[in-house]
């Protein structure tokens, strides 16, 4: 198979992140934080090397990061433990429905109103977007770090900017970015950082983190035993434990340790580039061919992270991703959860066909892929 939708999830693993989560289940599936026994606490020795790791690799204290089930639970999180009743959010025109079905729920119950900032190419004018929405009451700004249909990122760090400026928390959704471009949270002004695991930083499934900044509470959203403080009947109010009730999923998070290594060992930049490359392969290959629709500009480094959306012919998107998949091609058609970035982009009546190459795509099978497209 050719897999070209790693932005949904990336596939293959690496070795050592399969081999690692294979370890885990043999030789740690013990409770973490919940036994006084060896195996226990050597089972809370490795998921607490996971928090550091991404402390350090997105600059947070290793007790500020809680680990979630995804991103998706990450930003409920985020988002419902930060608003008070009387609140008001601003979002950008491209948010996932992680964000945006958030914040209707909250406005449908009567807790929270929100606005949407218009992204635009020039930085500036996007920062600018977010601050003009700001009302006396805006308590919460929230943007993803890129498009998960178009590729487009935003100015993380200038938006962040604004935010502090105007002392309103800040949350951004690093589905697409972390693992691949730089964050750090202090320079880009970052109060709270949501990301998947099974992405970008190459993890398993049903892993995610949620890390904030020093002196950021947030309110509960789900309760349950932490091992910690069992004899009070509230959450506990200190990190991480107030963020993860229940067990964790051992054999996940040290797999996304995994994968946070191999970032780490062959480059995130060296990584980001290879990806960036293909993509600029596929655009000028799609480009020179009629029968097909591209959206966006060709993407440029620091701009775009590797993903095309595009349609051909006057096929639906699902026909065109059903027919390659008919060869052996996988890749994602629709709307990919993501309904404002196709209003903003104008694809809302169709829906687009995605891609993105990881580490593991070759040239080759990029030129297999338009071979095969154009025999469609």
């Amino acid at each position: 198979m050719i897999y070209l939708d790693n932005s949904a999830t990336t596939y293959p693993k690496p070795a050592a992140v399969l081999n690692s989560a294979q370890r885990a289940m043999k030789d740690l599936g013990f409770n973490s934080g919940r036994g006084g026994y060896r195996q226990s606490l050597k089972a809370s020795e490795k998921i607490f090397e996971v928090r550091r790791k991404i402390a350090d690799m997105f600059n947070f204290q290793e007790q500020n990061v809680a680990f979630t089930m995804n991103c998706t639970y990450a930003l409920n999180m985020a988002i419902k433990g930060s608003v008070k009743k009387g609140g008001h959010i601003i979002i950008s025109s491209l948010e996932h429905n992680a964000v945006w079905r958030v914040v209707n729920k909250l406005k449908a119950d009567g807790i929270a109103d929100f606005d949407i900032a218009p992204f635009s190419y020039d930085d500036d004018k996007t920062a600018a977007n977010f601050e003009r929405l700001i009302k006396s009451n805006t308590c919460l700004i929230v943007c993803t770090g890129a498009s998960n249909v178009f590729g487009v990122m935003l100015p993380v760090r200038k938006i962040g900017a604004v935010a502090k400026r105007h002392s309103i928390r800040f949350v951004v959704d690093a589905a697409q970015t972390a693992g691949l471009v730089p964050i750090d949270a202090e320079k880009d002004n970052i109060d709270i950082l949501c990301a998947p695991g099974h992405k970008c930083l190459y993890g398993a499934m049903g892993t995610g983190f949620i890390a904030t900044a020093q002196g950021i509470t947030l309110d509960t959203i789900i309760e349950g035993g932490t091992g910690s403080n069992s004899q009070d009947a509230a959450q506990p109010d200190f990190l991480p434990d107030r963020l993860e009730p229940g067990t964790l999923p051992n054999s996940g998070i040290i797999s996304l340790g995994a994968g946070i290594d191999f970032i780490n060992s062959r480059g995130a930049d060296n990584i980001y580039s290879h990806e960036l490359s293909l993509t600029s392969y596929l655009y000028d290959m799609l480009s020179a061919n009629e029968n097909a629709a591209l959206y966006c500009p060709k993407a440029q480094k620091s701009k775009f992270v590797p993903i095309i959306s595009f349609n051909y012919k006057d096929y639906e998107s699902e026909k065109t991703a059903a027919l390659l998949a008919e060869n052996d091609i996988a890749v994602r058609a629709g709307y990919h959860c993501a309904p404002l970035a196709h209003k903003y982009f104008g694809t809302f009546a169709t829906g687009t066909v995605r891609l993105c190459p990881s580490a593991f795509t070759t040239k080759q099978e990029c030129e297999i892929f338009i071979k095969t497209l154009k025999k469609l």
